[in-house]
């Protein structure tokens, strides 16, 4: 089970939590 700020972290990014490494490194990419 995911603890409430991972969920967090997810929300910041725009991502899904079953979203994929890629994914989230182009989420975190765009908002740097």
């Amino acid at each position: 089970m995911r603890a409430d700020w991972e969920k967090d972290l997810y929300a910041v990014l725009g991502v899904s939590p079953e979203a994929t490494q890629e994914e989230i490194k182009r989420a975190y990419r765009a908002l740097a």
